[in-house]
């Protein structure tokens, strides 16, 4: 499969954002290392642009720490990582028109459209899988079962149709889901009206939406838990989120794929299907029975 996609293509698909880089290698670091990672999450990406000397004292930690901490993701020194930084706000902020522009000719251009997109497809389907965290994976479907408020779904200019197709399935399971609406007092009342009981579930990707993020900030205020599904760049929506689910975006298009957030949402709600069992099943059967009574279908 990996020979029909152009070297590019794999190149594209391997190489994850460096937040998303920075969140995975955690558990490998030292707990001093793990100090300056939160630094850098917290405030992504201007705290990678400071100096050696500031990184060290906002996370309380030597100067030679930082450096061992970017050596161990891979650079060579600091100077390497702020390069690095640099190409990764590029990417963060790409328009399908600029990925278009920036990708060469494909190398192997006899493989049909078929072949291409779906040796792209699968290959960026099992980066993701193979990089989602079980601990974040469970951890989600917990949050989202278990909240006694309500869960609250909101994504964005194409990452609303995601929430569409998450809330349509949990509404089936449990009580409470709602999508957050447009009307601006219909969504002002259901924001206020958060607390510690409720789930926030934001849907945020490349190009990152402002009002996603004073969404989280408002959940946080009113200690609501947050589930993030994002892209390998990380939405900064992540330094407030207790969990992030992200997924890789290679495509055969220059439009960033939607059949891995589709493949992570399914595997939610079949986690969010078992951990409620039998409520969730009454609760289906329960809806049947009233539909068919109003005649819906």
């Amino acid at each position: 499969m990996s020979a029909l996609l152009s070297r590019s293509e794999v190149l594209d698909m391997a190489e994850a954002g460096i937040a998303e880089s920075i969140r995975r290698g955690m558990g490998d670091c030292s707990p001093a290392e793990r100090k300056v990672a939160r630094v850098l999450l917290s405030a992504y990406p201007s705290a990678g642009f400071e100096t050696v000397a500031r990184l060290a004292d906002r996370a309380g930690v030597s100067g030679p720490t930082v450096l061992r901490f970017v050596q161990r993701l891979g650079y060579r020194g600091f100077p390497d990582f702020q390069e690095a930084l640099r190409r990764d706000l590029d990417e963060r902020s790409a328009s399908p028109l600029r990925i278009h522009q920036s990708r060469p000719p494909r190398e192997d251009a006899s493989a049909s459209l078929r072949e291409r997109a779906a040796a792209i497809s699968v290959a960026t389907l099992q980066r993701t899988f193979d990089e989602l965290s079980t601990h974040d994976l469970d951890r989600c479907v917990e949050l989202i079962s278990s909240a006694s408020g309500g869960v609250l779904i909101a994504g964005g200019r194409y990452s609303g149709l995601l929430a569409q197709v998450l809330a349509l399935h949990l509404e089936q399971l449990r009580p409470r889901v709602r999508v957050l609406p447009d009307d601006a007092p219909a969504r002002a009342a259901l924001v206020e009206d958060m607390g510690r009981r409720d789930v926030l579930v934001l849907f945020d990707y490349r190009r990152y939406e402002d009002h996603t993020q004073r969404l989280a900030r408002a959940a946080r205020a009113r200690h609501a838990s947050i589930v993030l599904f994002t892209d390998s760049w990380l939405s900064p929506v992540a330094s407030d989120a207790d969990v992030v689910l992200s997924s890789e975006t290679g495509a055969p298009s220059p439009f960033d794929a939607l059949t891995p957030v589709l493949a992570l949402i399914e595997a939610v709600v079949a986690g969010c299907f078992d951990r409620l069992g039998d409520a969730a099943v009454d609760r289906m059967a329960r809806a049947d029975k009233v539909a068919s009574d109003l005649g819906l279908y």
